[in-house]
């Protein structure tokens, strides 16, 4: 059994959908992050950067934070959505790391200056909206000839699609990113990430 400790936030549901799409049994500890419950001495011994997701595998004796940590733990004890093949296992790990160094960071700064700054700040806004842009024309450009980022659905959809989802309440648009728009409702009607994406009820 694994336990979850997660929020509605892109980087807990990236979690709660590997966790679905591998079909492991979990239990969800909803970590209130707006009432500061990842501060709690509890949850640091868990995770000491106070930060979700983090799981703790019982079966195993391991607990695991960051989020792209825990999505290539749970494909190496499943076997599912990380290819073998050296090659393609790269690919993979990289556009990982492409969610996890940019597309993250740069979207997440954009919702801060956006929705939750206490002052506007213009160039703030601007420098992440134009960032935001640069990064889905990578990704646009990458689906272009591929269902997937990597062909096959892998770790780096499931790292990247909560992220790029909610582009509308962010007030962007993927109209010009015609792949990554197709992309996003291919990847968003899979019946686990469904599931993933409502983690914490």
């Amino acid at each position: 059994m694994i336990d979850l400790y997660t929020f509605t936030t892109p980087n807990g549901r990236k979690a709660s959908i590997m966790l679905e799409e591998v079909g492991l049994d979990y239990n969800t500890h909803k970590i209130d992050i707006t009432k500061g419950d990842q501060f709690t001495p509890e949850f640091i011994a868990i995770n000491p950067n106070s930060k979700i997701p983090a799981i703790v595998d019982r079966d195993r004796d391991n607990t695991v934070f960051e989020s792209g940590a825990i999505l290539l733990y749970l494909a190496e004890i499943t076997g599912k959505f990380l290819p073998t093949a050296s090659k393609d296992r790269f690919q993979v790990i990289e556009w990982l790391m492409f969610q996890m160094g940019g597309v993250g960071p740069m979207f997440g700064q954009l919702n801060h200056f956006k929705r939750f700054a206490p002052e506007k700040i213009p160039y703030a806004i601007d420098r992440y909206t134009k960032e935001t842009l640069r990064l889905y024309g990578v990704l646009d450009k990458q689906l272009e000839n591929r269902e997937y980022i990597c062909g096959d659905y892998s770790i780096a959809d499931i790292a990247t699609y909560p992220w790029v989802a909610i582009y509308e309440w962010q007030g962007m648009t993927l109209d010009e990113h015609p792949n990554l728009k197709r992309w996003v409702e291919t990847v968003g009607q899979r019946p686990a990430v469904q599931r993933g994406m409502a983690v914490p009820s």
